[in-house]
């Protein structure tokens, strides 16, 4: 026989996380094609770099936060190394987000949310390196876990090469 407190319910587990993306927007971009303001001609190989960087802020609204994918594109020739383009993309989303623990709030905003503004970010990457007179560049999944633990590595190194030595 199982006892109840004067008819109460047992408590109910912990709602589930909630997320919706109430926009999304290209804050900067510039596209430069430097291959064409050189005028070089024939049959080139590209090498291309991709960096990404990662910004997540609370706004003034409750649980809404704006999670910014900073995107730099660099694409060079593997035989000269000369400059064919380079891309650089900061792409915005506001998020409305809901029953995540402050502890888990971060990696949320800085795994969770870029996962759903990925396909948006490749699609106009290719588009507009299509636009620019290149083949349409796909960018690869971005594994943003692994992405956001290298960074609390770099962060924790730096920290430890900053701490004074006794």
């Amino acid at each position: 026989m199982t006892e109840t407190n004067g008819g109460a319910e047992a408590p109910q587990q912990a709602a589930a996380p909630k997320m919706n993306i109430l926009a999304q927007f290209i804050r900067d971009m510039s596209f430069e094609n430097i291959l064409s303001q050189k005028g070089v001609t024939g049959e080139v190989q590209p090498d291309v770099q991709v960096q990404v960087n990662l910004d997540a802020k609370k706004r003034t609204a409750e649980n809404q936060y704006e999670v910014v994918m900073k995107l730099k594109v660099d694409s060079k020739s593997k035989g000269s190394g000369d400059h064919l383009f380079l891309l650089e993309l900061d792409y915005a989303g506001v998020f409305q987000i809901e029953n995540v623990p402050d502890e888990q709030l971060h990696p949320f905003l800085l795994i969770e949310c870029p996962r759903m503004l990925f396909p948006f970010v490749r699609r106009i990457v290719s588009d507009v390196s299509r636009d620019g007179g290149f083949p349409p560049l796909n960018l690869e999944t971005i594994d943003f876990l692994a992405l956001y633990r290298n960074e609390l590595a770099r962060r924790a190194q730096a920290q430890q090469a900053e701490a004074p030595a006794n």
